[in-house]
């Protein structure tokens, strides 16, 4: 097992929340997210251990300031912010924010490339507390070129000098291996490419945890993508494997629906606290498959108590 050396105390257990991308895409404002924050709290997630309410890539404006910082979208965000974060804060949530290790984000807003002391310090000043951190317009240049500490100015480096304690989510879609390199760097490290709400995806993406769960522990986790319970056409069968594997990897459990009205089915499962307790379980260990054949599979791991999941 390897712990992470990212010097900011989080990610003993794997992070739980929400996350904008898997239902509203890249169309997000201010007031979508304050009712967001709204409904996490009332509908009980807040209690049940989400805790982080991140927003996904489009929340920046086009340009940077004249001083080279990020700013957000005056028409989505017109309150700043600052404005937004404490709003969340004031719920008892944390914030979580998006940012790429490229030239430009996904949906072609700054990238952070060569700005990373000042994306770091602006987040800081904001009270971010989560930051994802995309890989699109890399210009090709290696992901670890771009992650790793030991490259100056890097992100892991900027997030430190801010001395704000910043969940670190590596997000290359596991092209480079990020679980060899990325435990001492970030929190947690995508290791497949984007999830779809679809029986397929998810199984593709399961199969590719097989020979990686050891490499992550308390403080850093492998990530197979956010959760698309609540999503899509997925069965109820279907939708609680899809949570119930997830738990038991330790992966993140970062939900995706619309939590504001948030689908009953979904909703039971996510506040599952028998299912959540095993995610959360201190002594980190992932389950693996032990036996197999063409006709099943079986996967488990210990827990702190002494029992098997």
């Amino acid at each position: 097992m390897i712990a992470s050396c990212l010097d900011n105390g989080l990610g003993k257990t794997p992070p739980m929340g929400w996350n904008s991308f898997n239902y509203f895409d890249c169309v997000i404002n201010e007031t979508l997210i304050k009712e967001v924050a709204d409904g996490m709290v009332d509908h009980g997630f807040l209690k049940a251990g989400y805790k982080y309410l991140n927003i996904d890539d489009g929340w920046s404006n086009d340009y940077r300031n004249e001083s080279g910082y990020l700013l957000p979208d005056p028409d989505a965000f017109p309150s700043g912010m600052k404005v937004l974060v404490d709003y969340v804060h004031s719920k008892g949530l944390l914030f979580g924010i998006y940012a790429d290790a490229g030239l430009t984000t996904c949906v072609k807003r700054p990238g952070s490339l060569n700005y990373e002391k000042k994306d770091a310090q602006v987040f800081a000043e904001w009270e971010v507390d989560y930051l994802k951190y995309d890989n699109c317009d890399n210009m090709g240049l290696p992901a670890m070129d771009r992650y790793k500490a030991s490259h100056k100015d890097k992100m892991r480096d900027a997030l430190n000098a801010t001395k704000r304690p910043i969940y670190f989510s590596i997000c290359e879609w596991g092209e480079n291996k990020p679980f060899l390199w990325a435990p001492p760097i970030g929190n947690s490290w995508r290791t497949t490419q984007d999830i779809k709400a679809n029986w397929t995806s998810i199984l593709t993406i399961l199969d590719t945890q097989r020979n990686i769960t050891n490499y992550a522990g308390p403080g850093g986790w492998n990530d197979p993508d956010m959760l698309e319970i609540g999503n899509g056409n997925l069965t109820l069968d279907e939708q609680r494997s899809h949570f119930s594997f997830w738990a038991a990897l330790k992966a993140p459990l970062i939900l995706g629906f619309d939590i504001r009205n948030p689908p009953p089915d979904a909703k039971d499962m996510a506040l599952n606290t028998e299912i959540i307790a095993v995610n959360q379980d201190p002594l980190g260990v992932s389950v693996n498959i032990v036996e197999h054949n063409k006709y099943y599979e079986i996967w488990t791991g210990p827990l702190s108590d002494g029992y098997v999941a």
